[in-house]
Formats: structure tokens, C-alpha cells, sequence
């Protein structure tokens, strides 16, 4: 007679998302959470370009500005969904692991999942309610001058309406990664992308709503996405539930998704500075620097999302892993994930490098531009080596729980880059702000090193009590 458990039959039907998590190969299980994320990311990339193309048509600057000076809203309001998104979806998944163990631990996930929905949406009334009320202040201090104001304050008006479905469907998004569902998260995201394309030509196009028709494309796009994901979860997933009775506010679901959440909202709210402070150092040296700048960050763009797409992909795996107590598969997960992060990073970087002037004269044809453009795509390409590594590192404390050792990786880069960027500029000049970023990824790369050596018996201990070891003893202790 079989003695293998319904939990088990689940994990270990070949080809479901529970079975990529759960015991697949490690390579295919990159694959199925990785490729699908970075190919999402790539298309949204695509999109950000078409759509500034979109407004670009309208030939008129204020509107383009409007849509830069409203960017750090959007950050923001995307890092409030990753508060609740990111802590919550890695929860999820170490209590995925550990029902295997204890399938008791299942019942957990309808509390944690309920809450950070409906954590996020709450966030995002809130968050876009003050907005609304304060959007003149609030035009006024993301720097649009007068002739953008009316442009900002309609984009940005628009984009508040919809914080809370911006939120939910981040939110949503990490959640359903969580249960080793890239694929679905890739079409709600491409779909999404689609949609706002078609709402773009609708409302900018057609019916010559400017900005504000660019600010309600995306709104309805995501709300598009929020319906797909909800559906998907309330048919496929056997354990997230987000009916508003499964609420809850207790500190074993608020310390652990905070724990981890808040990191990323420091992570973007740096982020933003840093933008702020770079674009403006970078101004007083005129055109030709700024325009090289921007250049390659688009070439970077594709490597970078690659690597990311690896990085945020692996998380449900790792958490997963440490919640069932799975040393080997936990690390085999990390050094080929390590391997993929140096080989592509690499790789990219050697390609790009070597015919860097034929991928450089295809943005811009100003010669004078290329020879900077060399020095800052160079600068651009370490650094994104350097982040994939860190990036993994912070991918591992997420998923192992270790709250303050994620939050330290993801503030180190904000905190330290201001600093370095204004000495390298004082010390250096142009030089000096554009291997800024490159000094503090690596510095970030060797915190999160000595963070790791300090935090390993601490994780080790975690996979420990998730172990069949620690379930066999207490069963001989019951007997």
C-alpha cells in the first residue's frame, strides 16, 4: 500500500508549477521561473520606448516632461505593492516548502495572501487619496515648471486614480510567482503591455487625450492584469485565498512580510534620489554626456533584465527549498543561478563591448558622443555584473527570511552612492560620476559577501528545522 501523502502527489506531479519548485531539475526549474520573468521585463522595456515615441508625436515637450517629472510616483507607488508583494509571494512559498513537512503550514497561506492584497490596495487608497489632495505641492516638488505643470498635474492626477490597482497588480504579480508561476506571470504581464499599446493609440491617438489618456492606458491595463491574475489564483491555487475574511493582523504574518517588503520600498525610494542627484551632476556638463548617458542605459538595458530576470525568478525557488528544509537543492539553486549571473553578464558585456561603435552609432550619430558613450557603457556593463551578484545575494536573505540582512542590501547602494558620486565628481569630474555606480556595486557585491559569511549558520539552522531530520525526531519524540 502507498504511503505517499496527498502533499506529496501534489509536489511531484512532473510538469506543475508546485513540481518546478518542489523537485525538478535545477536547470529546468531556472528555465520555467526565470526565462518568462526576464522576457517580460524585456517587452515592458520595448513598450517604455514605444510609448514615449507615442507621446513624442504630439511634438510637444511639456508633455514629455510631464512624463518624467511623474516617474518617481510611479516608482513609489510600485514599491508599495512590493511591500506587501515580495514579503508576502516569499512567505508564500517557504510555507509551500515546509507543507511538505507539516501540511498544516498550508493553511498559513490563505492569511498571508488575503493580507497583502488587501494590505496593498488599502496602501494604494491611501497613498493616492493624499496625492490627490496635495497634487499641487506635490507637482511643484517633483520640479515641473510652469509651462509643465498643467501636463504633470493631469498625468499624474490620473496615475493617483489608479494607485491602488497599480499596487494590487504588483502585489498580485508577486504572489503568483510564488507558487512557481512565471508563465502565467509573463502573459498577464505581455498582455498587459499589449492592452496599453491598443488604450495608448485609443486615448493619445485617436482621441488626443495627451498624457492623461497615457496615464489611463496604463491604469486600465493594469486593471486588466489584476482581473487575470484573481481569476488565475481563484482557479489554480489550492492554497491563496483573497477573500477579505482571511485578514488578518497578526505578527506572525506582518513581521516576516514587512521584514523583508520594507527593504524595497527604501530600495526605491534610494532609487529615486539617486536618479535625482546623477541626472542633475551630470546636466552641468552639457548635452553630449547626458544624451551619452542615456544611451547606454537603453544598450545596458537588455543584459541587465536578463540578469534580473534570473535574480527574481530564482526567489520562489530558494524560498521554497528552505522552507522544506532542502540544503542541497537550496544551494544547487544558488551556484547555478551564480553561474548564469556571471556567464550572461559576462558574455553581453564582452559582445556589446567589441562592437560597441556599431551598437553606439545606431542610437545616436554624433561621433563626438561615442568616445564618452565607450567610457560610460564600459562603467555600466561592471556594474551590472556586480548587481546581478548582489542582487542574488539579496534574493537569498528574501527568501530564507532574514529581514534585516535584505533591508541592509537593498539601502547599501542608495546610501552609499550619493556620497560617492558627489566625492567622484569633486575629485574627478565626468570620470568620477560615471564609475560612480560601478564603485558601489561593488562595494554593495562585498557587503552582501560578508553579510552572507555572517549570516550562513543562521540559514543553515533554518534549513535544519525545515528538515526531514527535525520532522522524523519530533515524530519520535510523539511516539
Amino acid at each position: 500500500m502507498s504511503t505517499t501523502t496527498p502533499e506529496t502527489t501534489t509536489a511531484d506531479a512532473v510538469g506543475t508549477n508546485r513540481w518546478y519548485l518542489s523537485s525538478a531539475p535545477i536547470i529546468r526549474a531556472l528555465v520555467h521561473l526565470c526565462v518568462p520573468m526576464a522576457a517580460a521585463m524585456i517587452v515592458g522595456a520595448v513598450y517604455n520606448v514605444i510609448n514615449a515615441g507615442f507621446i513624442g508625436s504630439l511634438h510637444d515637450n511639456a508633455l514629455l516632461a510631464a512624463v518624467t517629472f511623474g516617474t518617481p510616483i510611479l516608482g513609489l507607488v510600485m514599491a508599495v505593492g512590493g511591500v506587501f508583494g515580495v514579503g508576502g509571494g516569499a512567505l508564500i512559498s517557504r510555507l509551500l516548502g515546509a507543507a511538505e513537512r507539516e501540511p498544516e503550514k498550508a493553511a498559513e497561506i490563505k492569511h498571508v495572501s488575503s493580507f497583502a492584497v488587501w494590505g496593498a490596495v488599502i496602501a494604494g487608497v491611501v497613498l493616492g487619496a493624499a496625492g490627490l489632495l496635495l497634487l499641487n505641492p506635490l507637482v511643484t516638488l517633483l520640479g515641473a515648471d510652469a509651462s509643465a505643470v498643467p501636463a504633470t498635474s493631469a498625468y499624474v492626477a490620473v496615475m493617483l486614480a489608479f494607485v491602488p490597482v497599480l499596487a494590487a497588480a504588483f502585489c498580485l504579480e508577486q504572489l503568483v510567482r510564488a507558487e512557481g508561476a512565471s508563465r502565467q506571470v509573463m502573459i498577464g504581464l505581455i498582455g498587459s503591455t499589449i492592452a496599453n499599446l491598443l488604450f495608448d493609440v485609443l486615448f493619445i491617438l485617436t482621441l488626443h487625450w495627451g498624457v492623461a489618456g497615457a496615464a489611463l492606458a496604463m491604469g486600465l491595463s493594469n486593471l486588466g492584469v489584476v482581473i487575470y491574475f484573481v481569476v488565475w489564483l481563484q482557479r489554480n491555487s489550492e492554497n491563496v485565498s483573497l477573500a477579505p475574511r482571511w485578514f488578518t493582523l497578526s505578527p506572525s504574518v506582518l513581521k516576516p512580510v514587512f521584514g523583508v517588503g520594507v527593504g524595497e520600498l527604501l530600495q526605491a525610494s534610494f532609487l529615486i534620489v539617486t536618479s535625482l542627484v546623477l541626472n542633475n551632476l551630470a546636466a552641468a556638463y552639457g548635452d553630449g554626456p547626458l544624451a551619452a548617458m542615456g544611451v547606454a542605459v537603453r544598450i545596458a538595458q537588455v543584459p541587465e533584465f536578463l540578469l534580473m530576470g534570473v535574480t527574481l525568478g530564482v526567489l520562489p525557488l530558494l524560498a521554497y527549498a528552505y522552507g522544506k528544509g532542502d540544503r542541497a537543492r537550496l544551494f544547487s539553486a544558488l551556484r547555478a543561478s551564480g553561474i548564469v549571473v556571471g556567464g550572461v553578464g559576462v558574455l553581453f558585456s564582452v559582445l556589446v563591448f567589441v562592437f560597441r561603435d556599431q551598437v553606439f552609432t545606431a542610437f545616436v550619430p554624433d561621433r563626438t558622443v561615442l568616445a564618452i558613450g565607450v567610457s560610460i557603457l564600459t562603467a555600466q556593463l561592471v556594474a551590472m555584473i556586480a548587481n546581478g551578484f548582489a542582487g542574488l545575494i539579496t534574493s537569498l536573505f528574501q527568501a530564507t527570511g532574514k529581514a534585516l540582512a535584505a533591508t541592509v542590501m537593498s539601502v547599501t547602494q542608495g546610501v552609499l552612492f550619493i556620497p560617492i558620486v558627489l566625492l567622484g565628481n569633486l575629485w574627478f569630474g565626468l570620470p568620477g560620476i560615471i564609475w560612480a555606480l560601478t564603485v558601489t556595486e561593488g562595494i554593495v557585491f562585498l557587503v552582501g559577501i560578508v553579510l552572507w559569511l555572517a549570516y550562513r549558520r543562521s540559514i543553515d539552522r533554518g534549513l535544519f528545522e525545515g528538515s526531514a531530520e527535525r520532522a522524523d525526531a519530533a515524530l519520535e519524540a510523539a511516539a
